[in-house]
């Protein structure tokens, strides 16, 4: 399965993504924006990623997409999509290559999730959580039409220290809004 965007092409993850990913995952500002990578990014960690979002895939219980430039096919970050299909809503994650930080990626791919979350998936809600002190990836969700619903405080404890969390959403009737409105007429 293959999500193109203008500059993006986001495909189901391969094992011969494994060492790419654990070069730009181990970053340690990587794992610093995110839940559950750790640093340093110890070896094999990312090919049992691979496999635990591959056997997701089969089990249609959610959809990890590899982020690559669509023309020269370079790896740049992960996206994800995992969904509860009794409650059709899914939790949107992301991280990208700290050398790609700044240049809109994250905001492209994470509106093509969401695209598909409700165009492909008929999902009715999409979320999506930021750490506090990780500001850009509040933006990237606003961008993506998300609202913010609230703060977990110290929802998580990364490196010893609890951080609060902003969860923001966006509902299947507001993405409808947004697509409205800016489609040609």
């Amino acid at each position: 399965m293959e999500l193109e965007t203008d500059r993006l092409l986001l495909r189901i993850l391969r094992q011969t993504d494994a060492p790419r990913i654990q070069l730009l995952a181990g970053h340690a500002l990587v794992a610093a924006t995110t839940s559950n990578i750790p640093h340093p990014y110890p070896d094999g960690a990312a090919e049992e990623f691979i496999q635990h979002v591959q056997q997701q895939y089969k089990q249609k219980t959610g959809y990890t997409f590899a982020i690559t430039h669509k023309d020269t096919g370079l790896l740049m970050g992960v996206i994800g999509l995992g969904f509860d299909a009794a409650n059709l809503h899914g939790e949107m994650g992301y991280w990208i290559g700290v050398d790609y930080w700044g240049n809109g990626i994250a905001t492209e791919a994470a509106k093509r999730v969401i695209e598909f979350a409700f165009e492909a998936l008929a999902m009715h809600r999409v979320y999506a959580g930021c750490f506090m002190n990780n500001p850009a990836s509040g933006r990237v969700q606003e961008k993506a039409g998300m609202q913010l619903e609230g703060i977990w405080r110290e929802h998580y404890k990364k490196n010893g220290i609890y951080i609060d969390v902003a969860y923001r959403s966006i509902l299947q009737q507001e993405y409808a809004q947004l697509t409205t409105k800016h489609s040609p007429e």
